[in-house]
């Protein structure tokens, strides 16, 4: 028998949980964004004004060199730690200077995040680190191995000029933590040309070391975002010139904003193409974020309010957001002085005020463009017209199918109003409260809500003819508009009425036990659905945090899902300076708990809430419902004893 005691319990310190669990700090199919940390650090510095040149070095040897002309890493003892502070950068999940965000005048006003981690990350994940610093007229060099260990303790090593500054990290990715050991180059071109775009009067340089010789790469955008945008639409033609401008907070506590956040913008419409990117503090958000949302906010209000003001819209024609940015091409660059991301790669934006934020920015100035260039708006609004036109016709080609359907809607559904099935959402709600403050919070265009009442049946072992007997399956099924199907069934998916299916239950254990019984069904019953990518799982927080307001900053709301993610918030906030007894903390104990807002803000607004897509391939499939039958099953009891007693330990559950 296994013991189980006091030395049974493993404390992970230092820098010991990252490379125990990789997955949970950085990307693994290659060291790639583990160099984009040190990169971003250098970055940051030209951002505050403090470096002029940017080199990165691929070495053929696998290590990659990030070199910058900034004022270098502060090499004193720490004032708690008592140690060198650049010893503390690299060892250390939760320190650097990017913390003081009370004001837009810290170390690090406007930088790519409050996670936290950074370079403390690149130095687990690596075989060897250096790092030289010059500063205060010495250089300085110490060395990392094995993890982060100090193999090298800071010593000074030279001699250079006063106003001779910066740093040079050099990292040896550990290939045992990486499927490729080496970086993407693509991706790194790609990552150091937006840097080059974003940074005007910066110069960056990529070598690439080779058997060959090396290759050398300098990137120089004189023209800005404009000539980025011009770069990603690859010669196509627009419809209209591109509009790019800026605009930042002149003074602080406007609107609840601080002195310097805003945006730079470079946008247009190009027939058949699509593209858009977008940054905060220079960090590339591939998957986008409430950024881009307030940007497209922006602009469709501004096009709205000139295609109204103008008359140019047929009647009964009402123009949606998706009408005017649907083939929308854009570079977008936000300045957030918090900005809270989903994730520790940062790919999305979070922060729920940066929508607001955005949109107040880029509107009135569009819409002055707009009205002096007449001929351009009233090209854009017949374009979006257009499109609102098609959208209409497809709606009624769909009602009509509704209304020739002998099958009754269950009454307790609140239907979406639009008639695009492509575009709306069911959300399924555990509990008729939370149902009433799901439906006051929905967009009554594209979302419906169906509250469901109690546990759902388990639907593993439920015969098909038997399955409708079910009141609560039923209704799904009869609101879906599609018939219960297996896998390889050829089925007729184009009765479906919504384009996305959200499990919407409490963030506690009847909750996801609730979500396990939903998505027994659809896997069971409506494999298609999953496997199109239909079915997703809403995250609704436990915790919300109301912090006062302070200095420069206002007020502000945090939720949080999890115990982790509270001690992270208020870790982070006591760092920050604030007093943990001014700090207020409210645990919801359900979604019937939470107002309307709280509601659409966190789980129902497609800009701000936390929604995890249910993703299987076919090849995953088959895989998949043997878990399930092995997990669900009445008669597979000695299976699921002998998983838990190998893999009980690796789930995290609430007992």
């Amino acid at each position: 028998m296994t013991r189980y005691d006091e030395s049974s319990i493993r404390v992970l310190k230092g820098l010991e949980p990252v490379r125990a669990r990789p997955g949970m700090y950085t990307r693994t199919d290659s060291p790639t964004h583990i160099v984009q940390e040190v990169i971003d650090n250098a970055a940051d510095e030209a951002l505050a004004g403090h470096a002029r040149n940017l080199s990165v070095t691929v070495h053929a040897d696998g290590s990659v060199t990030v070199e910058d002309d900034g004022r270098g890493i502060p090499v004193g003892p720490h004032p708690t730690e008592h140690e060198p502070t650049v010893v503390v950068v690299f060892t250390r999940l939760h320190a650097g200077g990017k913390f003081d965000k009370t004001s837009a005048d810290g170390a690090y006003a406007f930088s790519g995040g409050l996670h936290g981690v950074g370079v403390s990350v690149t130095n687990a994940l690596a075989r060897r680190l250096e790092v030289t610093v010059r500063r205060d007229g010495e250089i300085y060099h110490l060395a990392f191995a094995d993890g982060g260990a100090l193999a090298e303790p800071l010593a000074v090593t030279g001699k250079c000029a006063r106003k001779d500054t910066g740093t040079r990290v050099r990292v040896w990715p550990d290939p045992e933590f990486f499927d490729n050991p080496r970086v993407a180059l693509p991706e790194l071109e790609r990552l150091l040309r937006a840097k080059a775009v974003l940074l005007p009067g910066v110069h960056v340089r990529l070598i690439v070391e080779r058997e060959e010789g090396a290759q050398e790469r300098v990137w120089s955008y004189p023209g800005g975002l404009p000539q980025y945008l011009d770069e990603l639409l690859d010669g196509a033609e627009p419809l209209l010139p591109p509009f790019a401008g800026e605009r930042y907070v002149e003074r602080g506590g406007t609107e609840g904003y601080a002195r310097g956040e805003g945006a730079a913008w470079a946008f247009t419409w190009v027939e058949g193409v699509n593209a858009g990117e977008s940054f905060v503090n220079l960090i590339h958000t591939a998957s986008g974020g409430t950024h881009e949302a307030g940007l497209k906010a922006g602009v469709f209000e501004a096009v709205k309010s000139f295609a109204e003001h103008h008359g140019l819209l047929p009647r009964g024609v009402q123009l949606r957001q998706e009408d005017v940015c649907g083939r929308m091409s854009f570079v977008l660059s936000a300045r957030i002085l918090d900005p809270q991301f989903q994730g520790q790669v940062k790919e999305k934006l979070n922060s729920r005020e940066a929508v607001k934020l955005v949109a107040a920015m880029v509107r009135d100035p569009f819409e002055v463009w707009l009205n002096s260039h007449v001929e351009h708006g009233r090209a854009l609004a017949e374009l979006a017209a257009r499109a609102a036109a098609s959208r209409l016709k497809a709606a009624q080609k769909v009602e009509k199918r509704k209304q020739s359907s002998v099958v009754v809607l269950p009454g307790k559904l609140s239907d979406a109003a639009g008639g695009d099935p492509a575009g709306n959402e069911l959300f399924l709600v555990e509990g008729d409260s939370a149902g009433g403050s799901a439906k006051q919070a929905r967009d009554r265009e594209t979302q419906a809500i169906l509250p469901l009442r109690g546990k759902v049946l388990n639907t593993w072992e439920v015969e098909p003819e038997r399955l409708y007997a079910n009141t609560e399956v039923h209704d799904i099924a009869v609101a879906l508009g599609v018939e219960r199907h297996g896998l390889d069934d050829a089925v007729d998916l184009s009765g479906l009425r919504y384009g996305r299916v959200i499990l919407m239950a409490d963030a506690d254990v009847d909750g996801s036990h609730i979500n396990t019984l939903l998505l027994t069904l659809f896997f069971r019953h409506f494999p298609r659905l999953v496997e199109d990518g239909r079915i997703c799982v809403a995250q609704p927080p436990l915790y919300r945090v109301d912090v006062p307001a302070r200095g420069k900053q206002p007020r502000r709301r945090y939720y949080a899902l999890d115990d982790d993610e509270l001690l992270a918030i208020r870790d982070r906030l006591t760092r920050e300076g604030v007093r943990a007894d001014a700090i207020e903390i409210g645990r919801f104990k359900g979604l019937g708990e939470m107002n309307p807002e709280q509601l659409r803000e966190t789980a129902m607004n497609p800009a701000t809430r936390r929604v995890l897509p249910v993703r299987v391939t076919r090849a995953e499939m088959a895989e998949a419902l043997a878990l399930f039958d092995m997990l669900m099953g009445k008669g597979e009891a000695g299976a699921r004893r002998e998983w838990m007693e190998l893999k009980g330990n690796t789930v995290e559950a609430d007992l």
